[in-house]
């Protein structure tokens, strides 16, 4: 076993000051599970204390916020347990009202929101030739109308405070095509997204409101574990599509979100993160 560098007693290494998220506002939708849990565990780790988590269900998003809270105030051990303050809200991103109303909320409890990431989502295999209208449009509902209402609502919120940051959740699929399932409109909704921080960074930038992309490639969220248990030979092709020959897990995008939300990235605006293991790369 290896000995703890002399001096270091039971701290943490220190970091730049700049990633921290202490003193942050931050909001994260479809946060219940997967991957917005997990920015949720990473926020709270690199010491923000007022988090709103937002999904659909109210009372999984209340659940899910009594956990993280419950997390941070475990791992935070010198800070107030009192000042840890993390609301779960219901919000239907593909719905403006739901959103807005979702906003009016957070506003109301902390007075303002410094980072806010757009991680709802849904993907589902069909064959473009057999794919259902109704789920095409559903889909595009919430990947793309609830990004953008979701930003949208950010920027209201921000650009009167001086300034904060936005990420909106694409994927590899926006720069690449998924094999061997068929998800042509999953794709395209991911590609929309990716541009849609493009361009709203550009529009917003001379107010303080920086947008960027996040995009992830395979990751083993715990849904993506129960679909793999049952198609084992899946997995090993996108293990083998992917150089690094793993997977990711979720804990992987942590310094990732927590880069694009921190000072550490305030000259960063209009950009792509790509997560992917070097997927893209072939």
């Amino acid at each position: 076993m290896s000995s703890m560098p002399q001096g270091h007693g039971s701290h943490p290494p220190k970091t730049m000051p700049s990633f921290s998220m202490q003193g942050k506002v931050c909001m994260v939708t479809g946060a219940a599970r997967g991957l917005g849990y997990e920015f949720c565990r990473a926020f709270v780790s690199s010491g923000c204390t007022s988090l709103a988590i937002l999904d659909l269900r109210e009372e999984e998003a209340r659940e899910k916020a009594a956990e993280i809270a419950a997390f941070g105030r475990e791992i935070n051990g010198d800070v107030d347990p009192a000042s840890i303050n993390v609301i779960g809200l219901e919000c239907d991103v593909s719905s403006e009202m739901s959103v807005q109303k979702a906003f009016g909320d957070i506003m109301a409890t902390f007075g303002r929101v410094d980072a806010v990431v757009a991680s709802a989502g849904i993907t589902e295999n069909y064959p473009a030739l057999d794919y259902p209208l109704d789920r095409v449009k559903r889909l595009y509902d919430i990947n793309v109308h609830g990004a953008f209402f979701t930003a949208r609502e950010a920027a209201r919120n921000m650009i009167p405070r001086g300034g904060g940051s936005i990420v909106l959740v694409a994927s590899m699929s926006a720069n690449i095509i998924n094999i061997p399932q068929p998800q042509t409109p999953y794709n395209a909704s991911k590609a929309a997204v990716k541009h849609m921080a493009a361009s709203l960074a550009v529009e917003w930038a001379r107010q303080g409101v920086r947008v960027n992309a996040l995009s992830p490639g395979y990751m083993l969220t715990k849904l993506t574990r129960t679909v793999l248990s049952q198609d084992t030979e899946l997995k090993k092709t996108w293990e083998s599509l992917t150089p690094m020959g793993r997977m990711g897990d979720p804990e992987d995008l942590s310094g990732a979100i927590v880069f694009l939300c921190s000072d550490a990235s305030k000259f960063m605006t209009g950009s792509e993160l790509r997560v992917d293991g070097g997927y893209c790369c072939i």
